[in-house]
């Protein structure tokens, strides 16, 4: 049985949407980061990539669009209040969390550019 051209349409998305995490993940293992955790699901929310670099955890959330506008606008304030709900949960299950920084970010990755990482993002 065929999929429904919805259907098709959703899977496609949805392998660029990991794809897109992946080329993320990369930027940032080039940047000297070390990928801590990627996909971290919680029933209050969901983080892309969790990176660390030294004391700094960064909670990124990555946006594959055609525009870094589009990008940062798919990005909700609802959003950003779960992101940072699953990251509260992330950082409480480490050891020590009272001696790491904390930081929200997001990767906007664009076809065929390298993903564009913007620090503090909310």
């Amino acid at each position: 049985m065929k999929d429904s051209p919805n259907t098709q349409k959703r899977k496609r998305a949805q392998r660029w949407g990991h794809v897109s995490e992946w080329l993320a993940a990369a930027s940032l293992i080039f940047k000297g980061y070390r990928i801590m955790k990627m996909r971290y699901k919680t029933k209050t929310g969901e983080v892309d990539i969790i990176a660390r670099k030294g004391h700094l955890i960064i909670m990124v959330e990555v946006k594959a669009r055609r525009t870094i506008e589009e990008a940062f606008d798919a990005v909700t304030v609802t959003s950003q209040r779960r992101i940072e709900s699953a990251g509260d949960l992330w950082l409480a299950q480490q050891k020590n969390p009272h001696l790491l920084s904390v930081r929200y970010d997001i990767i906007a990755v664009r076809p065929w550019k390298w993903p564009h990482h913007y620090e503090n993002a909310f």
